[in-house]
This record gives C-alpha cells, structure tokens and sequence, in this order.
C-alpha cells in the first residue's frame, strides 16, 4: 500500500540582519544592522510568505570586531523572537541557547513562555558553544568537548523532563469550587545529577506543543549521538553530495537504538543560494559579493573556523595538513576534507568561508537551484534545506519569489501551512507526558 501523503520537502530560514554573505551587507540597498527590528520583521513576513517552516536566529556570547556584522552585534534571541511572535502567525520560531553557558530551569521557562506567546511555535537550538572565547564573559574556563557534551545530555534531559512537570489538565481554574491548580497535575523532577541539581515544577504550564522543538547542529561523534537521541530538526553543514547522503543515512540510521524512526528527525542541510533570473545574473551578483571581501577578514573567519591561525601559511599554496580543532569540529571536518578533495589552495579556502563561513553555496538560475534542491531532496541527501541568504532583502525574495514557486509547481513544497504548530509543519506529534 503506499503511502497517500506524498513526502514535502522542509525550509528553514537561518537569519543574519546583515546577510550570511560576511559582506552581504554592502550590496546596495541591504540591509546593513542586526539590531533594526522593522527590517527583521518584514524578513519573516517574507519567510511566512514563502510558507517556510521556521526561522532559525544563531547566536554567540562574545563580541569580535574582526567576526561576520551580525555575530558581534545583533538583538538577543528570545527577545527577538517573542517580538517576532506577535507579528507572524504560523511560522517557527527557533533561536539558540547554550548548554555550557546556560541554566536549564530557566532555558525550560523561556522556550515554553516562547511556546505560549507564539501559539505552539518556539524551537530551541541546544549548542555547546564552540568558541573559547565565550568563557571570559562568565569568569569561567571554557570546559573541553567531551565534557560539553556530557553537560549537554544531561541539561536536555532536565530540560524536557521540566517541560513534562504539568499535565495538560493540571489548571482547572474552576469559579465554583476556587480551585485553580489540581495539585494532582504537578510533580517535581528532583533531579540530581553531575552538572544540574533542579527541583522543579516550572511556574509555567504544559507548552502548547508539550515540548518545544529541539534543534541541534553537532556534527561529532558526541554530537550527533546526542541528535539521535534527542533531536527534532538537525542542522547540517555540508559541501558535496555524496557526502551529505552517507551523513544522512548515518544519523537516520543511529535512530532505532534510541526508539526512534527515520521521521522522527528533519534533517536540513545549510545552503547559501545565490539566485538569478539566468545563470549569468547569478553569477555576477556572486562576483559582486566576493568583490567585497577583504583579505583581513576573509583570513580571521577562516582562522576562526579551523581553530588556529590561519595568516603564517601560504595563500596560494596547498591547505595545510592541520589537526580537527576542539572548537567548530564539523566546519572543519567537511571544508577540510573539501580542500583536500578537490586540490584547494587555502585563498580558495578562505573565499569559501567568506561565502558561507563554510556552507554550501549554490549559484545559479531560480531552474538551476530548484533543481539542485529536488535532486538533493529525491536521492536521500537531506529532508530540505536550512536557507542562507547572502543578504536582505533582494537575496531572499529572489528564493522566495523565483525558486520556491518552482518547488510547488513540483509539488515538493508547501502551498499553505497544515496547522498551527511548528510540529504540525514538520509533521511531527504531540509528545504524551513522560
């Protein structure tokens, strides 16, 4: 029997202000600040046009002026978006928070406020955070990556078992006999661990969702691991096909051990598309873009991905033979393995990342790049497609106006939202109370 429900491809929308070009923000008339909330809001009534599943706002906890514009100054997520929330109706939204610099009562207390707000809407994106430099802004020593990662697999458990501390009936709020909370309906996590001593119940009710979405981007061993077991909607950063299909077979694969189906996990690979009316249009705004790249900064996003620094070596010679860094593993496994694949010498290298900071960039005509997408989507290479648009807005009304009109015709996308969670959009269930 097959199934009646054909399989739809997912979009997310991964928002930079100042584009996710580092210098998206010079073409002429982008928009140029991370902190302009009008410009923001007319990004995501672009995206609720386009019927993306969810925007996804990264973030970092440390200022760098050498950094892409939009990591050293930008507006601070959930106040993002809890705005956002209340000027969009159906659209996701998800924003980060780390596991190592954060506390999971009040991580748990924010995205089910955000839930509430937004109708069922908020996704929480759990990182480790892979830059050392964050540790100085919490007088702390930034903790190695295998013990990130044991604090992260214990903050998500406190995390979700928070969440399921109210039953879906627990406010009964009855005028006759005075009772607004059945006792019966609370109980406490007591949960002590290694890391988190947490009593619990949160003083706020079962989320609309009963979980907010998890989202993660881990791509090491402990990260994805960690995905498998966990993990609503994965993050990936890829560079070739054949290698996204072996790490989408890999994780889907990693789900039976955790009880878990291949459906269970929406898997979007990160993609810049650099969309034109023809080929030609495409490749000149991408020339024009590159154009903007000065070798200063290009150089400090390279070094900074890799984990060392990158400005002793050679330009115009080979990638050098460098170890994994403890720091951005999967950036460096995938353009690394890039590099050497295809010969690269470390300018081609850092003009990548300067492109993308190490994501896919796909350039080409609205056909081009809809078909990309579909041969990805069709040949077990991804679920869909987090989008990274160079810049704002022209950059992503090109993908919204040209490209996803395409996928529809298709009848590989979406045409209207089929609910009114983000779990409905991705075709997820309600979590039962555990």
């Amino acid at each position: 029997m097959t199934d009646p429900t054909p399989r739809r491809m997912h979009l997310g929308l991964f928002l930079l202000g100042t584009g996710s070009h580092v210098a998206g923000w010079r073409m002429p008339g982008a928009v140029d600040s991370f902190q302009d909330l009008s410009a923001i809001q007319e990004i995501a009534r672009t995206a609720e046009r386009g019927c993306f599943d969810l925007i996804f706002v990264g973030d970092n906890l440390y200022a760098d002026p050498a950094a892409h514009p939009s990591y050293t100054l930008r507006l601070e997520p959930l106040t993002l978006l809890a705005a956002l929330a209340t000027t969009t109706r159906h659209i996701g939204l998800g924003a980060t928070v780390s596991t190592t610099y954060a506390d999971p009562f009040t991580v748990a207390r924010a995205f089910a406020s955000l839930d509430h707000i937004s109708g069922g809407r908020a996704a929480w994106n759990a990182v480790t955070t892979a830059n050392p430099a964050t540790a100085a802004n919490f007088g702390t020593t930034h903790p190695d990556h295998a013990r990130r990662y044991e604090r992260a697999g214990e903050f998500l458990d406190v995390v979700r078992g928070l969440w399921d501390g109210w039953a879906d009936d627990a406010v009964v709020a009855d005028r006759a006999s005075g009772l607004y909370i059945d006792p019966a309906g609370l109980r406490a996590l007591d949960h002590d661990g290694p890391f988190f001593t947490v009593k619990g119940p949160l003083n706020i009710g079962r989320a609309p969702q009963g979980r907010p979405i998890v989202l993660q981007a881990g791509g090491s061993e402990a990260g994805l691991d960690l995905a498998a077991r966990t993990a609503d909607v994965v993050f990936s950063v890829v560079q070739d096909l054949d290698e996204a299909r072996a790490a989408y077979a890999a994780l889907k694969g990693r789900l039976p051990a955790h009880g878990r189906r291949p459906q269970d996990v929406t898997v979007l690979p990160g993609v810049m598309p650099v969309v034109g009316r023809t080929e030609r249009e495409a490749f000149d705004t991408l020339a024009q873009l590159q154009g903007f790249v000065g070798e200063r900064n290009a150089l400090a996003l390279l070094s900074d991905r890799l984990g060392q620094d990158m400005s002793a070596y050679d330009l115009d010679g080979p990638v050098p033979d460098i170890a994994l860094p403890d720091s951005y593993h999967s950036f460096a496994r995938v353009m690394l393995a890039k590099a050497r694949r295809e010969g690269m010498t470390l300018r081609d290298l850092y003009n990548l990342t300067a492109a993308a900071r190490g994501h896919w960039v796909l350039c080409g005509s609205a056909e081009t790049v809809a078909d990309t997408l579909q041969h990805w989507f069709e040949t077990g290479a991804a679920d869909g497609f987090n989008i990274m648009p160079p810049y704002f807005h022209d950059g992503f009304t090109a993908f919204v106006d040209l490209v996803v009109p395409l996928l529809q015709e298709r009848g590989l996308f979406r045409r209207e939202y089929p609910g009114t969670t983000l779990r409905d959009t991705l075709g997820l269930a309600r979590p039962e109370r555990a």
